[in-house]
C-alpha cells in the first residue's frame, strides 16, 4: 500500500476529532502523556523503507499474544497508542518521513486491535445460510469488500467467506447479519429480465424505504441517500446499491443501447448470473429489431446454416471424433434453435465479436461437409430442375429448400419452375402405389 492510500485510509476512517492539548487517562487511572513526549514508540525518521519497515513495533509489549486476563488490558493499551498516532500524524509535517513511519505504525496497531477483538477461531470450511453455500477463502488480499456491512475484508488475519453460487462475500461475524438469500436461486426459478426500460414506481410507493433492507431514504440524502437502480426502477440506500453498472436488457432490446447503467447489488448479481443464458426471443419481443440492424441478419443466417449442417455432423463418423460440435460448446443454444439469443450474445454482436467467430466457425463446418469428408459429400443434392451445375447443399447461399421434402435446388431454378417438386411427386406417386385397391380386395 503506498503512502498516499494509507494517508487517505485514515482520513476516512477518523471519526472524531482529537483534542491535542489534553492528556489520556491511562490503564492505571494516571495521565498518559502525549505521543510525541514519548520516544520510545517511536525511533525517529528513517530514510530507507527497509529500516522504516523494522520500526514497527512489533518488538513491543503490546504485539505480544496476550494470555487470559490481560487480554482486556493489552487491548486498551493498543486503543491509546491508536489515539497517539492520530493525533502525531496531524501534527507532523505533510509528506515527512516520520508521517510516514506513524501511518505505518498506526496501520499496524489496527490491525493488531482487530485481531485481539476478533481472535481467529476454527472456522469450518463450508456454511450454508439462506441457501447461499459459503466457502472459506483462503486469499490474503485486502482488496476484497464485504457485502454486509461494506468495510474492508483485512484477509491477513480476517476470516471471510464467498458464496460459490452468487459470489456473495462477507466476513465470518457478518454471516448471521445476511438477510439476502442467494441470487443463483432466483436465476434457477426465475429466468427471465425485466424488460421495461427503467420501471420507476416512485419513493412514496416504497414508503420512503430502501426496496431491499427497508432503510428510510430520501433524494435529498437525509437521512440516507436514495438511489435508484435502472433495472428494477427501485430505490436503494448506499448500503445496497454501491454504483455498480451494468447492461441492462431491456435497454438493449428495445433501443439497442449498451452502456452501462447504474444498478443495486443484488440486480448486478442477477445480470451477471444471467447474461449467458439464451432467454431473449427477438422475433416475439422486438421483431422489428431485425429491421434496423443488419449484424442481426447475419448471425441469424450463419445460425441457420449451421442447423442444416448439424445432420451432416451427428451422422458422421470422423466430425463426431473431431467433435466439431464443441467448437460451439459456449453458446450450445446455437446448434438447438436460431430465435434464442443470450444477452451476451446480443453484446457481441454489437461489438463484432461474435460476426467474426461464428463465420469461422461455418467456414470450418462448410469444409468439412464439401471437400474434406467424402460421406459428407455423398448426401448433397443435384437440381432435378435443370439437372446441371455442382453438387448442392441446402446450406448453400445461392440454393433453395422445398419445406415437405427437404429437396435442394438452385434458388432461380425453384422460383421459375411452375411445376411441383419432382421428389415430392414421386413420394407421392409411391405412396399411392402401396395402398392396395380397395375393389381388388
Amino acid at each position: 500500500m503506498e503512502y498516499d492510500e494509507r494517508l487517505a485510509l485514515f482520513r476516512q476512517t477518523r471519526l472524531n476529532p482529537f483534542d491535542r492539548g489534553e492528556e489520556e487517562d491511562g490503564p492505571q487511572g494516571g495521565k498518559t502523556p502525549p505521543l510525541h513526549a514519548r520516544p520510545e514508540l517511536f525511533s525517529g525518521t528513517r530514510t530507507h523503507s527497509s529500516d522504516r519497515t523494522m520500526d514497527l513495533g512489533l518488538a513491543e509489549d503490546h504485539f505480544s499474544r496476550p494470555m487470559g486476563s490481560f487480554v482486556a488490558f493489552d487491548i486498551e493499551k493498543l486503543k491509546m497508542a491508536i489515539e497517539e498516532c492520530k493525533k502525531l500524524i496531524l501534527e507532523l509535517p505533510e509528506h515527512s518521513e516520520r508521517q510516514k513511519d506513524t501511518v505505518v505504525k498506526l496501520i499496524h496497531l489496527r490491525l493488531k486491535l482487530q485481531e485481539l477483538k476478533d481472535p481467529e477461531e476454527d472456522e469450518p470450511n463450508l456454511r450454508v445460510l439462506l441457501e447461499h453455500r459459503f466457502s472459506k477463502e483462503k486469499s490474503k488480499s485486502v482488496k476484497q469488500t464485504c457485502d454486509k456491512c461494506g468495510a474492508i475484508i483485512w484477509g491477513l488475519i480476517q476470516t471471510w467467506y464467498t458464496c460459490t453460487g452468487c459470489y456473495y462475500r462477507c466476513h465470518s461475524k457478518c454471516m448471521n447479519l445476511i438477510t439476502k438469500p442467494c441470487v443463483r436461486v432466483k436465476v434457477s426459478h426465475q429466468s427471465e429480465y425485466e424488460l421495461s426500460i427503467c420501471p420507476e414506481i416512485g419513493l412514496d410507493r416504497q414508503d420512503y424505504r430502501c426496496a431491499e433492507c427497508r432503510t428510510p431514504i430520501s433524494l435529498r440524502g437525509v437521512p440516507t441517500e436514495a438511489r435508484q437502480c435502472d433495472y428494477t426502477g427501485q430505490y436503494y440506500c448506499s448500503t445496497c446499491h454501491w454504483n455498480d453498472s451494468a447492461v441492462v436488457p431491456a435497454r438493449v432490446i428495445h433501443n439497442w443501447e449498451f452502456d452501462p447503467r447504474k444498478v443495486c447489488r443484488s440486480s448486478m448479481r442477477y445480470l451477471a448470473l444471467m447474461i449467458s443464458r439464451p432467454v431473449l426471443r427477438l422475433k416475439e419481443i422486438n421483431p422489428l429489431l431485425f429491421n434496423f440492424v443488419e449484424e442481426l441478419v447475419e448471425i441469424r443466417k450463419l445460425r441457420q446454416d449451421i442447423l442444416l449442417m448439424k445432420p451432416y455432423f451427428i451422422t458422421c463418423k470422423e466430425a463426431m471424433e473431431a467433435r466439431l460440435l464443441l467448437q460451439l460448446q459456449d453458446r450450445q443454444h446455437f446448434v438447438e434453435n436460431d430465435d434464442m439469443y443470450s444477452l451476451q450474445d446480443l453484446i457481441d454482436i454489437s461489438s463484432g465479436r461474435l460476426s467474426c467467430s461464428l463465420t469461422e466457425i461455418h467456414t470450418t463446418f462448410a469444409k468439412h461437409i464439401k471437400l474434406d469428408c467424402e460421406r459428407c459429400q455423398a448426401k448433397g443434392f443435384v437440381c432435378e430442375l435443370c439437372k446441371e451445375g455442382d453438387i448442392l447443399f441446402p446450406f448453400d447461399s445461392h440454393t433453395s429448400v422445398c419445406y415437405d421434402c427437404s429437396a435442394v435446388f438452385h434458388r432461380d431454378c425453384y422460383y421459375d419452375n411452375s411445376t411441383t417438386c419432382p421428389r415430392c411427386a414421386r413420394m407421392t406417386d409411391r405412396k399411392q402405389d402401396e395402398v392396395p385397391d380397395v375393389k381388388d380386395a
